[in-house]
């Protein structure tokens, strides 16, 4: 069965750090993107940064800097390091997976808050 598994939210005061990692099963064939989304409260869904092909796309201004995207292409697995976290980042993160198919996460909520 196809998943997608998402691990790493929770609560952090500002400033902080917190590493997500999603990981793709691998009856999800041909790999080819794998991105993180967040969705805040009361906005749409938005792309944060993805690797396609092996290669990093680029990151959303409001993370640039503060978060880095890496991949374990061994174990169809990606982490997002987020650093120095704000409340702004408070979301929803999803993963995205692009095989065949298209496969998304149920998400890991992400709280920054003092």
């Amino acid at each position: 069965q196809a998943q997608v598994l998402e691990s790493g939210g929770g609560t952090v005061q500002p400033g902080g750090s917190l590493r997500l990692s999603c990981t793709a099963s691998s009856s999800i064939l041909a790999v080819n993107l794998m991105a993180w989304y967040r969705q805040a409260p009361g906005k749409e869904r938005e792309l944060v940064a993805g690797i396609i092909g092996g290669r990093v796309t680029d990151y959303a201004d409001a993370v640039k800097g503060r978060f880095t995207i890496s991949s374990d292409n061994a174990k169809n697995t990606i982490h997002l390091q987020m650093n120095s976290l704000k409340p702004e980042d408070t979301a929803v993160y999803y993963c995205r997976v692009r095989g065949w198919r298209e496969y998304w996460g149920q998400g890991t909520q992400v709280t920054v808050s003092s």
